[in-house]
């Protein structure tokens, strides 16, 4: 049980986790501190948080667990408006969907007291966002990445384990590199496709006509479009490189396709690419791969 929740953004992922929270028993109270006056002014109405704080540092103020749920760029600035309250007995998690700039930012910004940063990626989220769809249960069976680093107190990494447990997450560790890394691959690249998609779309005279011709598939395909632009702004930025080496295997991908095509060869090619795909998806089942825990 800790005493204080010290919720710093109160938008979806940090309404949902103090809901989580308060429903799991593991909090007492929660004070919010968002940008946006009227964000937290919503938030206590809505029984998120249970005080208005008017800066994050006094949102910290006597709390022992605090979650940043900003964007990641703000990461930087929002630890070093909490600097002079973090202790070693204080546990910071943030929910950031990169994390070795998040690291690099909490190790500038907290210094000394960077063991009690334990950087967190839960992998749950909607199109929508606001404190408004803030939910308890949008945590109950997601996966949760902590990536901690050397200098990471090994108390509060079991806490930061202990608290995503409870409100029902399947907690891995890997390293920051291994998450940037792989999360190129399986999230942030399709984001850019999918925004790709749409802008390809948009450029073609006929846009309208061809957007009500669409249907299930493209809105599958598409539904990640709709997700916060200023979030995978900050996201596709913080993590270029990753993507960028990412979206090259895409195009060698693409390219193989695209000749396939063209292939005079009954296109056997072309099925074969397909059925090795098609294969693959199938095999795949959301959450079946195992991630290291390193217990």
């Amino acid at each position: 049980m800790f005493e204080q929740l010290g919720l710093i953004g109160c938008g979806l992922m940090g309404g949902s986790f103090a809901l989580a929270c308060k429903r799991a028993g593991l909090v007492k109270r929660v004070v919010g501190y968002s940008k946006s006056p009227s964000t937290t002014e919503r938030a206590r109405q809505l029984g998120v948080i249970d005080v208005e704080a008017p800066s994050a540092l006094l949102a910290v103020a006597g709390a022992d667990l605090v979650l940043v749920a900003v964007p990641v760029a703000a990461t930087e600035a929002t630890l070093k408006a909490i600097k002079h309250l973090v202790t070693p007995r204080l546990l910071v998690m943030d929910v950031g969907s990169t994390k070795l700039d998040v690291v690099q930012a909490a190790s500038r910004a907290l210094r000394e007291q960077i063991g009690s940063f334990v950087p967190a990626h839960p992998i749950a989220g909607r199109e929508v966002s606001g404190v408004e769809h803030a939910d308890a249960n949008l945590y109950q069976g997601a996966r949760v990445i902590l990536t901690p680093f050397e200098r990471t107190h090994s108390e509060q990494l079991e806490n930061a384990e202990r608290v995503w447990s409870a409100i029902g997450c399947r907690v891995s560790r890997m390293t920051p590199q291994e998450h940037d890394a792989g999360f190129a691959a399986v999230s942030h690249l399709p984001h850019l496709l999918a925004f790709a998609m749409l802008g390809s779309i948009n450029a073609q005279p006929e846009a309208e006509r061809l957007l009500a011709l669409a249907g299930p598939g493209f809105r599958d395909f598409t539904r990640i479009a709709a997700s916060d632009p200023v979030m995978w702004r900050d996201v596709l930025r913080a993590n270029r490189e990753q993507v960028l080496a990412q979206s090259q295997h895409f195009v060698q991908a693409l390219e193989l396709l695209q000749n396939a095509m063209r292939a005079d060869d009954n296109g056997q090619m072309l099925q074969d690419l397909i059925t090795l795909a098609s294969t693959t998806r199938a095999r795949w089942r959301l959450g079946d791969a195992s991630l290291p825990t390193d217990h």
